[in-house]
């Protein structure tokens, strides 16, 4: 929506990934005409250990849909300032975004001094944050939106850990201190991310819990976003684990970069189509106060040429952002929101995707079996079902399947609506598209007449 070109992303930090345990994953993906599905696959998760023990909410009273929102680092790195989150909070108000569902503007690591106040405080890098973090927060807050912050619970942040950034001021020791100065300066939203090699998972747990008190005890409702997954060796524990009521939000795997398959395995970075490959099994452990987040969009946000994650395609980006509604995942934009073009904006407003999205049944996704992966469903609070046919594959293929195995709605015949193009058709006994290599066809399928 605006004008000029997307700012260049930054290096990422260094972090592996992922921990031990019993594994659990599936999968799933955009454009052209109509769709299917067919039967539907409820994942067993009777093996998944629930890391919360009784507790199933970790801060009442906040993500009762999926929070949507911007994080800063994607597109700034450690070069996050004040000016530049003043400027995307404004540009979130004028573009549109705000009045779509976006509230949350998150500042993600790096934007701290290098070492804590004399009273063992948190305090913001003085030169890129001059006003401190409460007047940003209240500059964000007079726009209609919410604020959040970074932090880590071991003694140094990913951008610390890999020399990025100098100093040692995670969070570890600080706990119940941080939280009542995240609540001091109106803090919304935390992002707690793990920056540590130990995979010991009685360790990560007994961690993020105690930030979950200490921000409960602040008595401030503040979204709790956790990744027990950065610099982890081996399986990530974001997946493998259900973290509801330990987080409100947890990541499932490594770092997501602009990229379709950046094929470095599950201790690496990740592409788009390696993160769908798991997010079905993941998603089912989702609900109102607790979502798994399979990290932030890539929309928008340009790659790195002659590497293996150039930036997405017009049509991958549409694939994410698509099947992350499916999923209903967290939607955090990572792009440079005041220099965003319009073909970005346009996806990232988009009211029929994001109305999947934020619907408010919050039913899991499932995997049609039968389909190699490649139909998705999603039954929506209105009745009907959201449907996704997509191709993974390099070439475009025809994807289509009998409407007895969407489980539907018992109908004499159906109205499926593409929701890329608007289009729409009566069907009755099968949907299908020809469906370009990484997109998806979303559709959502209604009873016409009811027997």
């Amino acid at each position: 929506m605006v004008s000029k070109v997307e700012r260049p992303t930054p290096g990422r930090r260094g972090r592996s990934a992922l921990s031990g345990g019993v594994l659990t994953a599936l999968a799933g993906a955009l454009i052209m005409v109509l769709v299917l599905l067919g039967g539907v696959a409820s994942a067993p998760f009777a093996d998944t250990v629930h890391l919360g023990g009784t507790t199933a909410i970790a801060i009442p009273g906040v993500a009762r849909t999926p929070p949507m929102g911007w994080n800063s680092w994607n597109a700034y790195g450690c070069s996050v300032d004040e000016r530049t989150v003043e400027q995307t909070a404004d540009a979130m108000v004028a573009s549109g975004m705000r009045t779509a569902g976006y509230r949350y503007v998150v500042v993600d690591d790096c934007w701290f001094a290098t070492q804590r106040a004399s009273s063992g405080a948190l305090q913001p890098d003085p030169t890129r944050f001059p006003h401190g973090i409460a007047a940003l927060a209240a500059y964000v807050h007079a726009r209609g939106l919410k604020f959040g912050i970074y932090e880590s619970p071991n003694s140094r942040t990913c951008a610390q850990i890999s020399g990025t950034y100098p100093g040692s001021t995670g969070s570890s020791g600080h706990e119940m201190l941080d939280a009542r100065t995240f609540a001091s300066w109106g803090v919304d939203y935390l992002k707690y991310d793990w920056c540590s090699p130990d995979s010991n998972i009685d360790r990560q747990v007994s961690a993020f819990t105690t930030m979950r008190d200490a921000l409960r005890a602040t008595g401030r409702p503040i979204v709790y976003s956790i990744n027990p997954n950065s610099d982890v060796p081996g399986a990530p524990p974001g997946g493998i684990y259900d973290w509801s009521g330990i987080g409100t939000l947890w990541r499932t795997t490594n770092d997501l970069l602009p990229g379709w398959a950046l094929r470095q395995g599950a201790a690496g970075n990740q592409g788009v189509s390696e993160i769908l490959s798991g997010a079905a099994a993941s998603a089912a452990r989702s609900g109102p106060g607790h979502w798994a987040d399979p990290d932030m969009l890539e929309v928008g946000v340009p790659g790195v040429q002659g590497t293996s994650y150039p930036g997405l395609t017009t049509v991958e980006q549409r694939t994410q952002f698509g099947m992350w509604a499916l999923l209903a995942a967290p939607l955090m934009a990572g792009n440079a929101l005041p220099y965003m073009n319009e073909t970005t904006w346009r996806l990232l407003t988009d009211p029929e995707i994001i109305a999947v999205d934020q619907d408010p049944l919050a039913a899991p996704v499932a995997v049609v079996p039968g389909t190699d992966g490649k139909v998705w469903r999603r039954t929506l609070s209105d009745g009907s079902v959201a449907v996704a046919l997509w191709n993974s594959g390099d070439a475009t293929a025809t994807l289509s399947i009998a409407l007895p195995n969407l489980n539907l709605p018992a109908a004499n015949s159906y109205t499926a609506r593409n929701l890329w193009s608007g289009a729409h058709a009566l069907v009755r006994t099968r949907v299908g598209a020809q469906v370009a290599a990484h997109d998806t066809v979303l559709l959502r399928i209604t009873p016409s007449r009811v027997t």
